[in-house]
């Protein structure tokens, strides 16, 4: 009777030992489905925060400004400030739902479908449609030059568009704007006035941010160059952009 005892005994905790690395791994896989979610939540976060930051150390010089037009620039900063704290809220609950979730795999699983497509939007792999404006920079003595070019995409990126072209370039986070005189490479590709630009956004946000007094259109037209823009309740970006290949990084099992 000892003898079959601890034999049914050892086969129990042999048994135990054989489940545990299966457990374990269920486990892991949920943690590290979680940790990946949140990540790129962190992404998301600290690019918004970036943009604000680059917007907001880029202003022009304000001492020229009557009152209404200061007002005018202090309202449309705390705008900014505001979607900044909206996303900060969706961002922290979703983390709280990641946390509280009975299964946090099949939770993790859908938030990382949802950010999926908000970065292929970002990032400008997907197209995209939306409320936004179609912008008009015309240079007809060719005196812009990238730099003033970059100036309208990082106030648009700072007035909360969320997807850009730029002639026949998806606008992206390493987009690069060079050359001068009236001939600007956008992303490597030649380009020349008039440029059409369209955001993806709200327009009547992203069209004061262009026109406040002293900012990005005044400053085009003193240069010799000027900026209209048409707000519209609905624009398309169907130009995508493919991400570079990685070299050294590959997906993990």
């Amino acid at each position: 009777m000892t003898d079959d005892a601890d034999d049914a005994d050892d086969d129990e905790v042999i048994g135990e030992q054989h489940l545990a690395p299966q457990r374990n791994r269920g486990l892991l896989g949920g943690r590290h489905s979680s940790a990946a979610v949140i990540g790129v939540l962190t992404l998301l976060l600290g690019f918004a925060i970036v943009v604000q930051v680059r917007a907001n150390s880029s202003g022009d010089n304000l001492s020229g400004l009557r009152e209404d037009d200061l007002v005018s620039i202090l309202d449309n900063q705390n705008n900014r400030a505001d979607r900044l704290r909206e996303q900060i809220t969706q961002l922290q609950g979703s983390l709280l739902r990641l946390k509280d979730s009975g299964d946090r795999s099949a939770a993790a699983s859908e938030q990382a479908r949802t950010e999926e497509q908000a970065l292929g939007v970002l990032l400008g792999t997907l197209p995209a449609t939306g409320p936004g404006v179609h912008i008009t920079v015309s240079d007809p003595d060719g005196r812009l030059g990238g730099e003033d070019l970059l100036d309208v995409v990082e106030e648009l990126r700072g007035a909360g568009a969320e997807a850009m072209s730029f002639g026949p370039v998806r606008v992206s986070t390493d987009t690069s704007f060079t050359g001068a005189d009236g001939t600007v490479r956008v992303d490597g590709q030649t380009l020349r006035p008039p440029y059409a630009v369209v955001a993806i956004g709200d327009p009547k946000t992203l069209d004061t941010a262009l026109n406040i007094p002293g900012g990005v259109a005044a400053t085009l037209r003193t240069e010799g160059g000027d900026l209209t823009v048409a707000e519209r309740s609905s624009v398309a970006i169907t130009v995508t952009r493919a991400l570079p290949r990685a070299k050294y990084a590959k997906p993990s099992r």
